[in-house]
């Protein structure tokens, strides 16, 4: 028997890569976060004799999970939201599979800054604005390494992604001002590619303003920075006068 960590994607069924997809159908156990995940990829789970929503499941009662199936002789789809390597809490998972001599794999999926990015019609790398992609969260119930505090992690002012920080806006706001200009582009991804995905376009300036009143929770992406713009500063790669490694 194998567990596989499938990457169920941002929300929207048809963003689950084909080969998550195929190993959902074959296996016969599906744990998958409740809370998070759109139930309607479970459809894909056709033969699956269990499924146990982890969202009431602490981690001894998922490694009971493990450790039957493993008895059972069979296959476990483990699904998490967006890709696993994300804060998918898999970590400790692979640490009991280890301890169980269980084989394990990974499967990645499409994370929902990507589905935001696809959502705006966005280039996160626009040359000579921003070749760099952040992504962090900031310090809540779960704690965040000193050295990652924002305010450090901004001073070069990247395309900054961040993950269950939307109840603290207004403090994010704050801090973001100390590198980014009160121009700079700020959009809310909420469940973006679900049925109710909603996208709030702003600045630093009125973010605050047009979010007033919204009931937005854990599932929104707060992305910043001024590769936001599109501005028109073509790359080199199809440049004519240009010639690289890459186009022959």
């Amino acid at each position: 028997m194998k567990v596989y960590f499938i990457g169920a994607g941002p929300g929207d069924p048809e963003l689950l890569t084909i080969k998550g997809k195929e190993i959902l159908e074959q296996a016969e156990i599906v744990v998958y976060a409740g809370s998070l995940i759109n139930i309607d990829i479970l459809k894909y789970a056709i033969n699956a004799e269990e499924k146990h929503n982890s969202a009431s499941l602490n981690l001894e009662e998922i490694e009971n999970i493990f450790k039957r199936a493993k008895e059972s002789g069979k296959n476990v789809g483990r699904l998490h939201t967006g890709d696993p390597s994300i804060y998918g809490a898999i970590n400790e998972q692979m640490l009991l599979l280890d301890k169980l001599n269980i084989e394990y794999e990974v499967i990645p999926g499409i994370s929902s800054f990507q589905a935001a990015a696809a959502a705006l019609c966005l280039e996160l790398t626009v040359p000579e604005i921003c070749q760099t992609i952040t992504i962090s969260r900031v310090k809540g119930k779960t704690p965040v390494p000193e050295k990652e505090d924002l305010k450090e992690i901004i001073k070069t002012r990247p395309t900054l992604f961040l993950y269950l920080s939307i109840s603290k806006l207004a403090e994010i706001v704050e801090t973001l001002k100390t590198s980014y200009s009160p121009e700079t582009p700020v959009t809310i991804a909420y469940k973006v590619s679900w049925p109710d995905e909603e996208i709030i376009e702003g600045t630093l300036e009125n973010i605050l303003k047009k979010t007033t009143g919204k009931k937005i929770t854990k599932t929104a992406l707060i992305l910043v920075g001024e590769a936001l713009l599109k501005k028109n500063i073509p790359s080199k790669l199809y440049d004519k006068n240009f010639s690289h490694e890459y186009r022959s």
